[in-house]
């Protein structure tokens, strides 16, 4: 059987298409975004089981290139694209845990964390990533005059997109806020090879301006506004529900920034129903943190309107976008999914990720805010305790370091509960045991 896929204009009223090796990110007769469409009809003369089947086979091979978490459902992603041109670091086929501890504390029985940071590049950034650098080697194979693929970023796409550039031998371009992302995330791009503009603004700012430059169609656009990103980005649903057995969850937490992960975590749970290999979808819960949180402030009107924002300064820095590109397809997978929205505030995210860490995690500050979002529908009684949750875990914790040190120094703006200090003691026996018997003894009362 022949697969197909195509953009298509999200407007339905337009419903404009154009083929994948188009250097397009709107629709040029109306400017609404495009996703990437699939024949169905197609793709549903293979039976569930035999996708199930399918998709078990390749989980984690070494057959290339579908040992990797997205090529393993290349006929749902990319059915077109020749295996010599596709760039993949065998990214997908992250860790799923039961989170047993943390949900005890928090009052959920069923509590899983997907660790998509778990990754080449440590963030999920890496899922789509492999599909839109394969998709632009291939069109510079059929002879498109691409010499360099861009994106503004507050740290992960740009991580991402140099990673995998490097990979295929192309040149990547990133535009970083100044001054507003770890050291961590800074030196992925410069490590490998990307060309980094530090631009004196914010997110927002960068976004605007690599839009103007990726007009020059020989520099190709990588942001989440081009649907390449989430035709990765949305087997992340899929996975999840492999890994449960093809069983869905009640409900997954996603952090929100840009918003393109949301409407890709959608999308792969549609295609899923559509196809027959699940009779139900789960409800999305999109998190973001206080100082960025436009589609919160939508949805407390019913998304009767929404108005992008200034964002400002946050912990957690790769989702302080106030004006999201994705924002239309966001609010059509909320309605879809009867889904919520939640906000955290800089303390309720960095207690949130620090208690986590406390039983075996190590979160980065997204997370954080995904996790405090579940706490805060826990004790509302939105989400019930005997639900099965899953939080989306997006980046390493390992790039927010300087989150972590001040946290545990106590040097936030606010009282950090589960700060952790080193303590500091002369080079004898009898100091190292005073301190444990002390420290131990609070320990048994504590727990007691």
């Amino acid at each position: 059987m022949s697969y197909r896929a195509w953009f298509q204009c999200i407007n339905e009223k337009c419903s404009e298409t154009y083929p994948l090796n188009t250097v397009i990110y709107r629709c040029k007769s109306c400017d609404s975004l495009l996703e990437v469409r699939h024949d169905m009809q197609a793709l549903a003369h293979r039976s569930a089981k035999a996708w199930m089947k399918l998709f078990e086979d390749r989980y984690k091979s070494t057959q290339w290139p579908y040992g990797s978490g997205i090529w393993g459902k290349k006929e749902w992603v990319l059915p077109q694209i020749h295996d010599d041109n596709i760039v993949s670091l065998y990214e997908g086929g992250t860790n799923l845990f039961w989170a047993e501890r943390f949900g005890k504390l928090i009052g959920v029985d069923n509590l899983w964390l997907k660790l998509c940071g778990n990754s080449h590049s440590g963030s999920f950034k890496d899922l789509g990533m492999t599909v839109l650098v394969s998709q632009v080697k291939q069109m510079i194979s059929e002879g498109a005059p691409i010499q360099a693929v861009a994106c503004a970023s507050t740290g992960d796409t740009s991580a991402a997109l140099a990673t995998y550039c490097a990979a295929a031998g192309i040149q990547s371009i990133v535009l970083l806020p100044k001054g507003k992302i770890s050291i961590a995330q800074l030196v992925q791009p410069i490590a490998n090879g990307a060309l980094v503009l530090s631009l004196d603004t914010d997110f927002d700012g960068c976004m605007r301006v690599v839009q103007e430059i990726t007009k020059d169609e020989t520099i190709y656009l990588a942001n989440s506004m081009n649907s390449l990103r989430i035709e990765g980005q949305k087997t992340v649903g899929i996975e999840i529900v492999q890994q449960f057995d093809w069983e869905v969850p009640d409900v997954i937490i996603i952090p929100g920034g840009n918003l393109g992960n949301v409407s890709a975590l959608g999308s792969g749970l549609l295609m899923m129903r559509d196809l027959g290999l699940i009779s139900r979808l789960p409800r999305i819960v999109v998190a973001q943190a206080e100082r960025a949180n436009p589609l919160y402030r939508s949805y407390q009107k019913n998304f009767a309107s929404f108005e992008p924002i200034q964002a400002q300064k946050t912990l957690a820095s790769a989702i302080q976008i106030g004006n999201p590109v994705s924002i239309e397809k966001a609010i059509r997978t909320i309605r879809q999914f009867n889904g919520i929205v939640m906000d955290a505030t800089e303390q309720e995210l960095a207690d949130a990720a620090a208690l986590g860490d406390t039983t075996g995690m190590f979160n980065c500050p997204h997370t954080g805010v995904a996790l405090a979002a579940l706490r805060k529908l826990l004790k509302s009684g939105t989400i019930d305790r005997s639900e099965h949750v899953v939080v989306i875990s997006t980046a390493h914790g390992l790039k927010f370091t300087d989150f972590k040190v001040q946290y545990h120094e106590g040097k936030m703006d606010f009282p950090c509960q589960y700060a952790n200090k080193p303590i500091e003691l002369p080079p004898t026996v009898d100091a190292v045991k005073e301190a444990l018997q002390h420290a131990l003894k609070k320990r048994s009362s504590k727990n007691g």
